[in-house]
């Protein structure tokens, strides 16, 4: 008898879900008897992935028992030592405590369970049960899943809330068609822009006071360094790994080199190999994300600095040792995961004078769209610096899809023809 499983079996029968406010993405829950594939639902830890469980189980409980629909919590604090035991415990004791198989299992931050791949490809393979799991660590994505698992589970990658969804969580509506002709409609826009682009679209962030935004987000951060990263990898020096983290938040672009010489400076002494594997432990937890030049020869990728963007704009804001905002940054940062969800291939361009644009879209190995963003164009020089950029890399890299992306109207300015502008509120 697993005691622990039992105790958290009992709990879900009589445990009422909390309010859940629906996002644009939703689970499917209709029958995969043919298919016999789990669902594996990827994200940053808080971006809304235990609610979008708690979604879909209500909407199975209108037709179903709750003895028919399982969820069990991995990150309980009673589960003192993960063993694969537990799930191997976990069919029979459900059987047990209800009297019956369950018809769904919900399985949140399953990672943290060894060999957890094997026992789901058992039940896929000798059970009519669909399995939908949650994980904080890109090892449960589909590039990096187990071998045991590939072919044999979709996967659903939850962000922070997009600019819709945020609007909905705040109960705040906004008439993008009245923004260029009604002044008031205009400064409301720009007023809840400006929160989520500041504190950022964790969903907890969003619906927690604006004084306490701040603290909420630090507090989001010491979890995601102790519990994802620091314990998940064994690392033993914390110092040099929260001072890294710094180091990257106050960072535009890294080179190993760089971080090495600057923790180096303040008397922390870690090799340039524990740094590359620092650096790929915080990617793994969905921290952080490298982006490369845009370079025909892959040794140039790796000789060049890295631009650095995170998932969210509000560690940026909560974390940062510079004393205002640098919004010009935070929208790049949020431009970078808008293209990222719908493109593959993303890179930064950068020629030999220093003409730089932010993102190069590839396909096929060819540059196919070029994207300059950049949040205030008022300034006469900052807008044709930025233009001459564009301009001279499409030529460079015979691309004839140019883009600049703003917030500010278009009819303020004159754009060269080949230049195409998108305004961000309709973009995002």
């Amino acid at each position: 008898m697993n005691t622990i499983l039992r105790t958290l079996l009992y709990e879900w029968k009589e445990r009422k879900l909390p309010l859940i406010l629906g996002r644009d993405i939703q689970l499917d829950t209709a029958p995969h008897q043919e298919t016999k594939m789990a669902t594996v639902i990827t994200g940053f830890r808080r971006v809304g992935k235990t609610y979008m469980l708690y979604e879909a189980i209500e909407k199975l409980l209108k037709t179903h028992s709750r003895e028919e629909v399982v969820y069990i919590n991995f990150e309980d604090e009673r589960i003192i030592s993960p063993k694969i035991e537990l799930l191997t415990d976990l069919i029979p004791e459900v059987q047990a405590v209800y009297g019956k198989k369950p018809a769904y299992l919900f399985l949140d931050e399953l990672q943290f369970i060894p060999n957890w791949s094997k026992w789901v490809r058992r039940i896929l393979d000798s059970e009519n049960i669909q399995i939908y799991i949650t994980g904080s660590s890109s090892k449960m994505s589909s590039r990096e899943l187990p071998t045991e698992l590939r072919g044999r589970a979709w996967e659903i990658k939850v962000y922070p809330l997009n600019f819709r969804e945020f609007l909905r969580f705040k109960k705040e509506s906004v008439d993008f068609k009245k923004l260029a002709l009604v002044k008031d409609e205009t400064a409301r826009f720009h007023f809840l822009f400006d929160e989520y682009l500041t504190f950022g679209a964790l969903p907890g962030v969003v619906l927690t006071p604006r004084e306490k935004k701040q603290e909420l987000l630090q507090a989001y951060f010491q979890t995601v360094v102790q519990r994802d990263i620091a314990e998940r990898y064994r690392i033993d020096n914390n110092a040099a790994l929260r001072t890294l983290l710094k180091l990257l938040l106050n960072s535009s672009y890294i080179t190993i080199s760089k971080l090495h010489n600057s923790l180096k400076s303040i008397g922390i002494a870690v090799g340039k190999s524990t740094i590359d594997n620092y650096l790929s432990y915080i990617e793994s937890s969905y921290f952080m994300n490298e982006l490369y030049i845009c370079s025909p020869k892959v040794l140039n990728q790796l000789q060049y600095p890295r631009k650095v963007y995170f998932i969210d704009c509000g560690f940026m804001t909560a974390l940062s040792t510079k004393f205002s905002k640098n919004m010009g940054r935070l929208f790049e940062n949020l431009i970078y995961h808008k293209l990222t969800k719908n493109h593959e291939t993303v890179h930064y361009y950068k020629d030999e004078k220093g003409n730089e644009v932010d993102f190069a879209i590839l396909e096929d190995g060819n540059t196919a769209v070029l994207y300059q963003v950049c949040f205030d164009l008022s300034d006469e020089e900052t807008r044709s610096r930025e233009l001459r950029s564009l301009i001279k890399a499409g030529r460079s890299l015979k691309c004839q899809n140019l883009n600049l992306i703003s917030l500010e109207k278009s009819d303020l300015f004159k754009l060269p023809a080949e230049v195409k502008f998108i305004n961000a509120s309709e973009f995002l």
